[in-house]
């Protein structure tokens, strides 16, 4: 009754969706191309009632509370470091704010019970039958499974297999980012939160590790059209952000410098997924695989709560996943999409393309009404489902 199920992906959507499909008595496996959890990455956020009822109903909330950053203020400085904008921690923290590897860490531990984890693998290829998928791993083995889902972000490996190639589903948004560890003794004055300097389609910014204060963390967003470069490159990567922050006064210099020794970097575009059917026969797509954005979209909200809602109507339907698929994906698209549209605009604010673009921004958010009209704007988009309540006890399951 397509219990056995593969999820490719250890990040955040597919320990999740590990987690509920155990819970409901199926047999999740986890396979994971890194050789372990991954390190590093931004803080991410939750808001809203929505995100709060998945985190309750998986029991996460007490710990989720005693590991929260308590929010990361901005501050916004010109080249002499007068600040020019400050906003407040709940504007990018939400209700709820993590460091990412903390969740991962999170959701793997309380997921490990329900599933089998493979790190330091990959899928290679698919073949459905009308009874299972055959799956080739990069480690040369083969297994069959009832159901393949794709928890592997917006670069997702089981899309490009299952659907057809990245280019035709992802969309480019005309800026990339940049994090990186760097140890904090440079950067005296850093307190609690992030500071960071605007130059026209560039952003260079520095913030405090509130776990360890002799680490910090830098963060770069720069405008460009889509770069040619390899994604398993990052001496390649560290050139490009070089590139692009060449001639910067402030910070970026020293920052740019810690380049060199950083062992943890992240480098993306900021781009959007938008996949017309997120399944096909006996493979289905959750979270930024389906329809995300790389910042600003509420990715990871999102992707807890489809994990929820696929793997209870996958319960629901006693494993009939064609059914299954289609009252998830009918469920949650146009949530979806109202919240990942957010990543469309993400770029634009952080490293507006011009000088009187800084400006205005910083001059609509100094002033209270407007700042707060966007916090509650938030809050209403990730709030626009009706979440089912889905009784999960596998002593109980009988189909």
């Amino acid at each position: 009754m397509n219990r056995n199920v593969l999820i490719s992906g250890a990040s955040i959507a597919g320990p999740a969706l590990a987690y509920w499909l155990g819970r409901h008595g199926f047999n999740p496996t986890v396979v994971e191309l890194a050789p372990a959890l991954r390190k590093g990455g931004h803080a991410v956020d939750f808001r809203g009632e929505i995100h709060l009822t998945v985190l309750e109903r998986m029991g996460l909330l007490p710990e989720l509370h005693r590991i929260q950053t308590g929010g990361s203020p901005m501050r916004f400085v010109d080249e002499a470091g007068r600040t020019l904008l400050h906003l407040p921690a709940e504007f990018a923290g939400g209700e709820i704010e993590v460091l990412r590897e903390d969740l991962a860490r999170v959701l793997y531990e309380h997921s490990v019970p329900y599933a089998e984890y493979i790190f330091g693998d990959s899928i290679t290829g698919l073949t459905e039958t009308a009874s299972n998928v055959r799956v080739e791993f990069q480690s040369g083995t083969s297994r069959d499974f009832d159901l393949v889902i794709g928890a592997d972000g917006l670069h997702s490996n089981v899309r490009r297999l299952a659907f057809g190639p990245e280019q035709d589903y992802v969309s480019h948004l005309g800026y990339y980012a940049a994090t990186w560890q760097l140890p904090s003794d440079s950067y005296p004055g850093l307190t609690k939160g992030s500071v960071g300097y605007n130059a026209p389609g560039r952003l260079a910014s520095v913030g405090a590790d509130h776990r360890d204060p002799a680490r910090a963390g830098a963060f770069f967003v720069f405008a460009s059209p889509e770069l040619p470069y390899d994604r398993h490159d990052p001496e390649q990567q560290k050139k490009l952000i070089a590139d692009a922050f060449s001639g910067l006064g402030w910070e970026v210099p020293r920052l740019l410098a810690s380049l060199d020794q950083a062992p943890d970097l992240y480098f993306d575009s900021i781009s959007r997924a938008d996949v017309d059917t997120w399944s096909t026969r006996r493979v289905c797509l959750v979270g930024d695989a389906a329809c995300g954005a790389t910042i600003g979209g509420m990715g990871t909200g999102t992707a807890m709560v489809a994990a929820y809602v696929l793997a209870g109507e996958l319960a629901q339907a006693r494993g009939e996943h064609q059914r299954a698929f289609t009252r998830y994906e009918s469920r949650l698209r146009k949530y979806a999409k109202g919240c990942h549209t957010g990543g469309d605009r993400t770029g634009k604010f952080l490293a507006p393309a011009t000088a009187t673009g800084m400006r205005l921004r910083n001059t609509l958010l100094s002033r209270s009404l407007f700042l707060n009209g966007m916090l509650k704007l938030g809050e209403r988009v990730s709030s626009t489902v009706a979440l089912p309540d889905y009784p999960a006890d596998p002593s109980r399951v009988s189909w």
